[in-house]
């Protein structure tokens, strides 16, 4: 099963920024850019929020072309679409990573046991 996803082209910089507006979204985005390149099992965030508010979360982050969402099995692997966002928006992700960095008002992520398939 493949999911949709918007081409490089697509992604919209008013979307993005709507999207990672949300704190919980923002705490996934920064979570996933600390783990560059690894594939993240949709699991991994369920310390912060439920299987089906997490889902929306994710699906948004998707929608958006922020994440790459790979269905494995009966397991998503989750992605951050860095390479796609640099070359539309070049420095966006960083500045918003750096600014997130340290706010205590987003949700923390990764207090669980990490779920890493390779």
């Amino acid at each position: 099963m493949s999911l949709p996803h918007p081409t490089t082209d697509q992604i919209s910089l008013p979307i993005v920024l709507a999207v990672l507006g949300d704190p919980t979204r923002l705490a996934i985005v920064r979570y996933l850019a600390s783990k560059e390149g690894v594939p993240l099992n949709c699991s991994k965030f369920l310390d912060l929020a439920s299987k089906t508010n997490l889902s929306y979360h994710l699906a948004k982050l998707r929608e958006a072309g922020v994440t790459r969402s790979e269905a494995v099995g009966t397991s998503r692997l989750i992605t951050l679409r860095r390479d796609d966002l640099d070359r539309r928006f070049p420095g966006l992700l960083d500045s918003v990573i750096a600014a997130a960095d340290g706010d205590p008002a987003l949700p923390a992520v990764g207090t669980s046991e990490i779920d890493v398939i390779a």
